[in-house]
């Protein structure tokens, strides 16, 4: 079993990566900086195609990849803003579905999980431009499902709420404490809760769940 795991090198994707080769899954991780296996930039779709080509045949994909972008009202964002975290958190993982699942097609099996989030069900103040980036994952997975749900490959997301990451380290403070104050269990989570649960969703023992979006949150999810 082959894995690909994009933002691999920290967080919630080192945790994953980490996760997967517990279960002797030969691990493959992407990402621009720190210590991974295959160093490209994922909106960069002659990048990602060059990396295809080379890695071949992969049975999962994890889209962990992804960036907050600005903390800051909506009126004061700017369309670079949202280019830019619209094109990792959105198109990068289009670019690598679109680039690994014609693979797992062909061969009768695969599995996708992409990361969304709770910003992606809730909206958090201040976060508008990665509210709606996640909001657009949720779609795309639950779309992606529907396609595929005849052709062996499984695609799922998680919507996690706030998980302690290095990524979290770029949040505004008051942020922060904002949206870890709407979880009942009056704590982040962790990552290798979250791996836990990306595991199961790449193996198979889940067969008969696609286009779905698991929380995990802590209790914050109302829908």
């Amino acid at each position: 079993m082959r894995a690909i795991v994009t933002g691999g090198a920290s967080g919630l994707g080192a945790a994953t990566a980490a996760r997967l080769r517990s279960d002797d899954v030969h691990v493959i991780t992407v990402d621009r900086t720190g210590d991974a296996d295959e160093m490209i930039d994922i909106t960069d779709g002659a990048a990602v195609s060059d990396l295809a080509a080379r890695v071949g045949a992969v049975d999962i994909l994890i889209n962990s990849a992804g960036v907050v972008g600005p903390n800051l009202p909506l009126l004061e964002t700017t369309a670079d803003d949202w280019r830019r975290t619209l094109e990792v958190n959105v198109l990068g993982t289009v670019a690598m579905m679109q680039a690994f699942a014609p693979g797992m097609i062909e061969r009768g099996w695969g599995r996708i999980v992409n990361f969304a989030s709770m910003a992606g069900k809730d909206g958090n103040p201040n976060l508008s431009v990665y509210s709606a980036s996640k909001a657009a994952v949720i779609a795309l997975t639950k779309s992606a499902g529907k396609e595929l749900a005849t052709t062996g490959v499984i695609v799922n997301a998680i919507a996690p709420a706030v998980i302690a990451t290095p990524m979290n380290d770029a949040t505004a403070p008051d942020v922060l404490a904002h949206i870890t104050s709407l979880i009942p269990m009056k704590r982040v989570g962790e990552a290798s809760e979250v791996a836990e649960l990306v595991a199961w969703l790449a193996s198979d023992k889940v067969s008969f769940s696609t286009g779905a979006v698991y929380d995990i949150s802590g209790g914050r999810a109302t829908y």
